[in-house]
């Protein structure tokens, strides 16, 4: 069953979430994340960010949760306002 991990910012400006859309784009996820895919959701005129972290097991979930939570704030898009889990129920691409 595939989780995902999601994660609330705040105080995220347009430059920050730029900056931060390139460094993501043009780099290498961290080693042992193991992440099938992300997504980051932002709201310019509110300043606030969702990112969305898919894992392919509870294994993968667990290693990547302790990875992302260690990570230092200022290599975080911004304030860290909520991190949950969830089970994918309905994933569609086109």
């Amino acid at each position: 069953m595939a989780l995902a991990r999601v994660v609330t910012f705040e105080g995220i400006s347009s430059d920050r979430m730029a900056e931060m859309a390139a460094n993501i784009e043009g780099g290498e996820q961290p080693e042992g994340l193991n992440a099938t895919e992300m997504m980051i959701l932002h709201d310019p005129e509110a300043e606030r960010a969702v990112a969305i972290v898919f894992f392919d097991n509870e294994d993968d979930y667990a290693a990547g949760h302790a990875i992302l939570d260690a990570m230092p704030a200022g290599e975080t898009p911004g304030q860290r306002t909520s991190v949950t889990k969830h089970e994918v129920a309905v994933r569609m691409k086109s």
